[in-house]
């Protein structure tokens, strides 16, 4: 029992010193913690005032840069404001000498001024002194005058201006004279120049086909067979054709009456091939008919493509090219129509190019310009107008249809194609052999103008030369001055151009005798 309490008491004296070990231990090692603490602290304290101290360093070495770079902008800044307060300095006293010289040259100019006006003042009052002694004179000079005329004021100034008016008509005349013989040599030299040059350049025939209505027939029991029972193939042919068949006693002949051409065409060939076919009833009648209307449908295409190709232009649109063919069963005093049309392309596009204009929209309009004769007669007005609104609605240029629209004159346009295709038009209609008239109408035409030129007071003889194309003029020297003959010829010619129906033109030749007699004793 002793042993067992004494190993308790043993080992709870060795715990407890194992105890008080441990707290001593822990003890220590607090207190070295503590130290090694305290040591990490002070190490830390020491480097943030060393790092304190060096960035205070560092900043205060940056703001005396910025110190040194803000004085050296700020000094530059004031030596660059000197500087321009210097020039502005020196330019003030430049403008100041300025306004000095110019106060001084004022006050020069206002002395001079003042001089001039007193001087000015001094002469006017001389002028009116002067005139005052002229008007005393002219007074004086007046009453002398009509002392020694024995005329009033007013009758003088009466003659005065009679004579004025007589001297500037004289003088107006010659320079009118003069203005017009000079126009004329110039524009007669340029428009000879290009006609004849257009005219050479194009040789066209001068033959003309004639369209007929009368169709031959080998017997006359033919007519028997055209005119059918109870006249019902004739019935039928007219109704097919729209023409009038006439069958009188003229042997061997059938008219065909028709106003237009294209329809009498196709009659007339539909009567040939009847005639030679010899079976002749309504319904081959109808049968013919309608071939041969496409046949000349195709004729007249394919002629009026002909015509383009001819002149050397592009295709034109299908509709145009049809119409432009149908041209060539129409005469217009019997000259083809198609043929003369394409003579005035050519004439056109030769004149353009002698000008220097477009030859090419020169010929497309001479070519168009009388499509409108084409066109069916139930559409009423020129055929200018109705040719130009055709082509318009076809999609033809402006300038084309305007063209030919205004070579009439029947629409005014400022273009330059109007009065060019009316020139080539009037050269292909007045060309010799070109159109052709009977001789009682030119007979009448030549008497009519010379009617018409002796109708004049003051004209002793007249004559009409060169077919009709020149009135010569005789006229009494005594009534007729030199000057009064020019206005003369000029009325003569407006009258003419009023009275008179003609194709081309007239010159209107005036001539004025003087013999001057004297005798030698």
């Amino acid at each position: 029992m002793n042993w067992s309490t004494d190993f308790i008491v043993a080992g709870a004296a060795i715990f407890l010193i194992g105890v008080l070990l441990g707290v001593h231990l822990l003890r220590w090692k607090d207190r070295f913690v503590r130290n090694e603490l305290l040591q990490k602290e002070q190490l830390l304290l020491e480097n943030a005032k060393r790092e304190a101290q060096t960035i205070i360093r560092e900043a205060r070495l940056d703001a005396n840069e910025q110190a040194l770079q803000i004085r050296t902008e700020v000094e530059q800044q004031i030596a660059a404001q000197h500087k321009e307060l210097a020039a502005l300095q020196q330019i003030f006293c430049e403008r100041e000498a300025s306004v000095n010289r110019l106060a001084e040259e004022l006050a020069r100019k206002d002395q001079f001024l003042s001089e001039s006006a007193s001087r000015c003042e001094n002469q006017l009052a001389e002028l009116a002194r002067q005139r005052t002694e002229a008007a005393e004179l002219l007074k004086q000079r007046r009453a002398e005058l009509s002392a020694v005329s024995k005329l009033n004021e007013s009758e003088v100034r009466t003659a005065f201006l009679k004579e004025v008016e007589r001297e500037c008509i004289r003088d107006a005349a010659q320079l009118s004279q003069h203005i017009m013989n000079e126009a004329r040599a110039k524009t007669e030299e340029k428009a000879r120049l290009i006609i004849t040059s257009a005219i050479q350049r194009y040789a066209g025939n001068q033959i003309f086909e004639i369209s007929t209505s009368t169709v031959s027939i080998t017997n006359e029991e033919i007519k028997g067979r055209i005119i059918g029972r109870e006249g019902r193939n004739i019935r039928a042919f007219e109704a097919a054709t729209g023409v009038t068949v006439l069958i009188d006693d003229t042997p061997g002949a059938v008219v065909l009456s028709g106003f237009d051409p294209v329809r009498r065409e196709i009659a007339r060939t539909a009567m040939e091939r009847l005639i030679l076919d010899g079976r002749i009833h309504p319904a081959r009648i109808e049968e013919i008919v309608s071939k041969v209307s496409q046949e000349i449908e195709d004729l007249a295409q394919h002629a009026g493509e002909e015509a383009v190709i001819k002149v050397g232009l592009a295709p034109l649109p299908f509709e145009i090219s049809k119409l432009l063919g149908r041209l060539r069963f129409r005469h217009s005093y019997s000259q083809n129509i198609l043929q003369h049309s394409m003579e005035v392309a050519h004439l056109a596009g030769l004149m353009a190019g002698e000008l220097g204009v477009d030859v090419t929209l020169a010929k497309r309009t001479g070519l168009l310009h009388d499509i409108g004769k084409a066109v069916n007669h139930e559409i009423e007005g020129p055929h200018a107008i109705v040719g130009a609104e055709f082509l318009k609605h076809h999609g033809e240029p402006e300038a084309v249809w305007k063209g030919v629209a205004s070579h009439h004159g029947e629409s005014s346009t400022s273009g330059w194609l109007g009065p060019l295709v009316s020139a080539a038009d009037a050269l292909s209609a007045s060309r010799p052999g070109a159109r052709s008239e009977t001789i009682l109408t030119y007979i009448k035409r030549v008497d009519d103008l010379e009617k018409l030129g002796a109708s004049f007071p003051g004209v002793e003889k007249c004559y009409a030369l060169q077919a009709g194309r020149e009135l010569r003029v005789m006229v009494q020297p005594s009534t007729i001055t030199d000057d009064e003959a020019y206005g003369l010829a000029r009325n003569m010619a407006r009258k003419i151009e009023n009275e008179l129906q003609y194709p081309g033109q007239i010159r209107v030749t005036i001539v004025r005798e003087t013999r001057c007699i004297e005798f030698a004793k």
